[in-house]
């Protein structure tokens, strides 16, 4: 037999699929994952984080992965699943650890769950409901931070390239608005000119500060500066909020209260209907995509700033999606108890498959990041 095929029926081996929306990848775990003990989705995510934590860093980190992978852990059986209020489960991961929602993820999701006809990977593939009228399939994705009611434009039993994947997330809602952070000296960064900084704590799924480029004393716009930099700056900025003011983190759920990240809007653009961002999140890793739960989070803010109202919608770019026609679609759906229902609809595509193994004595079976230093 060749070594090929040997280390490929190998029974610890990792099965992937890759792809990407708009340039940000996700890895989704097909087989080769441990069962994740508990009963509720949030328990097996606790699960993961502390029992099988080394299948994320094997995935996520080099030599299999890098420091800007994103991941996507099926899970086949929730709470809401029993209940027949979902579908299939997720958990989204990456360089730090676990997410609580992830935009671009589900638009890939969407995508790949609907191609697959493998009942191990999808039990439930079969339910899926399809509407000959929209010519949609529908998907209902529990993530940690709720149910996501996913769209695919469906042809032959396929989901169609040529269209978007839409999904419609949890509420998401703001917690301040122009809010004044005092940043400590030793939280200062070069390109500060005040003491302070305004900016916006809003939710769509996980919780971002928003803050305009000027504000973080960039204020020649996102394509002018310099990555480093910014970097620097959105770390900062996060660690003030983070350690200072916990409380603007609000959420009936403890496991959801923590600020995922920090998105930077250009302020030197002038289509009115387009807004280009950056979002770094996790450990600082800055998303390819124009960030969907950011989507979420973004609309939800223009709302209660009466920037945007019910039923209009804003194509949202990162750095990557600009020009490419990879833009993310954020539309105010309606307004409920708990904030705001927003629609993002995004393209997602293909990259590879893959198996990955761990020889035994590899002395670096849970992988390494090199940036600036080996963690």
């Amino acid at each position: 037999m060749d070594i090929f095929e040997s280390l490929v029926q190998l029974n610890q081996t990792i099965q992937v699929v890759d792809m990407h929306t708009s340039g940000e990848p996700t890895r989704i775990v097909v087989r080769g994952y441990p069962h994740l003990e508990g009963e509720t989705l949030l328990e097996k995510r606790r699960c993961a984080a502390n029992k099988h934590d080394n299948f994320r860093k094997q995935l996520m980190r080099e030599p299999r992965g890098h420091a800007e992978m994103y991941g996507a852990i099926l899970v086949q059986e929730t709470e809401l699943t029993r209940s027949g209020e979902a579908d299939i489960g997720v958990l989204f991961c990456h360089n730090e650890g676990y997410s609580t929602m992830c935009g671009h993820a589900t638009i890939a999701l969407g995508r790949f769950l609907i191609d697959t006809h493998d009942f191990t990977v999808f039990p439930r593939r079969k339910e899926l409901p399809y509407d000959p009228g929209t010519g949609l399939t529908a998907l209902r994705l529990h993530a940690p931070c709720g149910v996501i009611q996913v769209h695919v434009s469906t042809q032959n039993d396929s989901a169609e390239t040529s269209s978007s994947v839409s999904f419609l997330g949890v509420p998401s809602y703001s917690t301040q608005v122009d809010f004044d952070v005092i940043i400590p000296p030793d939280n200062r960064w070069p390109q500060l000119t005040a003491q302070s900084v305004k900016l916006d704590v809003a939710f769509g799924g996980a919780f971002y500060a928003i803050v305009q480029d000027r504000e973080l004393g960039f204020p020649h716009g996102l394509k002018n500066a310099v990555l480093a930099e910014l970097n620097t700056a959105t770390r900062l900025l996060k660690k003030t909020v983070a350690d200072l003011h916990q409380n603007v983190l609000r959420h009936p759920d403890q496991d959801l209260r923590f600020l995922y990240g920090v998105i930077v809007v250009d302020t030197t653009a002038s289509d009115p209907d387009e807004e280009l961002g950056i979002c770094f999140f996790a450990d600082q890793q800055i998303d390819r995509s124009p960030t969907g739960s950011g989507v979420m989070a973004r609309v939800a803010l223009a709302i209660e700033k009466d920037i945007l109202h019910l039923g209009d919608s804003k194509t949202y770019h990162s750095i990557v999606s600009v020009g490419s026609g990879l833009g993310f679609r954020g539309t105010a759906i309606e307004r409920v108890s708990e904030g705001v229902v927003v629609k993002v609809e995004g393209r997602a595509f293909y990259t590879g498959v893959g198996s990955f193994i761990v020889e035994d004595g590899d002395s670096l079976a849970d992988g390494l990041v090199v940036r600036g230093g080996l963690m």
